[in-house]
């Protein structure tokens, strides 16, 4: 029977001189080039312009790493962020935050959305974020596979047969541990495959915030409670009831609820096409 798993896979693929191709880097730009696809997909079947999936991933890719990186400092390092602000901006870039790149994705979508309804493409805010986080979910699952790669946010020692020991994280003692990355990557995998399934059978009657809504509750309602499982990320997090993540996951979940419980109390409204004008010769 398996006892635990060793794990000491290297993180770096490839290096040619000083520059060198790590997996968390590919994994991270293969789930927004495969979320962009996958978008331009849904813009196509909706009968939106997909060229405006190439604004959206400019929009995605800015909103997530400023949001993920001004809220790994603030949330977890906030006297660098107060004494050294352009630590955010300049390598090696170390420090994400999944709460801090939500809120990012969700001001950078609502800063889309008002250029895209003044177009009048009648890309709402909440038409924009119910199929974003469809290719969200899948981009989850892959930089959390890359944290694994990393040996990077790891779990709590454990007895489970399929524990990991991280041969590579030199920071905590090489004994079995929660594979706290696997759990996330799958769960984020899991979400992506409801979502698209959910989307598929409605379109574009899908109830407006909706698909937000179940994904805000599924990913930090289960972060809250893989939060127990992992190791806390700063010492300052041993001193209260709740570390950081379960924290900042409950007004997550909360706002989940919210835009579910709205969408199904609104009516979708679905615009009426104009038809094509005969002209007379």
């Amino acid at each position: 029977m398996l006892q635990y798993i060793i794990w000491e896979v290297n993180p770096e693929i490839f290096h040619v001189g000083s520059f060198s191709v790590r997996w968390y880097g590919l994994l991270f730009a293969l789930g927004f080039l495969i979320g962009m696809q996958i978008m331009s997909y849904i813009f196509k079947k909706e009968d939106k312009p997909v060229a405006d999936t190439d604004t959206l991933l400019i929009y995605m890719v800015v909103a997530t790493i400023l949001g993920a990186r001004i809220g790994h400092f603030l949330f977890y390092e906030p006297e660098v962020l107060l004494h050294h602000p352009l630590t955010v901006i300049t390598p090696p870039f170390a420090g994400l935050a999944s709460h801090g790149a939500t809120i990012g994705i969700l001001t950078g979508l609502w800063l889309y959305s008002r250029r895209k309804e003044s177009l009048r493409t009648n890309q709402t805010f909440l038409w924009v974020t119910d199929r974003i986080v469809i290719v969200v979910a899948l981009a989850g699952a892959c930089i959390r596979f890359g944290n694994l790669m990393n040996s990077e946010i790891v779990g709590r020692p454990t007895d489970v047969p399929w524990a990991f020991v991280f041969m590579n994280n030199n920071e905590y003692a090489k004994i079995p541990r929660h594979p706290a990355q696997l759990y996330e990557s799958l769960s984020c995998l899991v979400i992506f495959f409801i979502l698209l399934w959910f989307w598929n059978r409605k379109k574009e009657r899908t109830p407006r915030g909706s698909m937000l809504g179940i994904f805000l509750i599924w990913i930090f309602g289960l972060r809250f409670f893989y939060e127990y499982l992992k190791e806390n990320q700063v010492p300052f997090e041993d001193s209260l009831p709740l570390n950081v993540g379960q924290i900042l996951s409950i007004p997550a979940v909360l706002m989940g609820i919210y835009f579910l419980v709205r969408s199904y109390r609104s009516p979708v409204v679905i615009p009426i096409r104009d038809e094509p004008k005969e002209i007379e010769s």
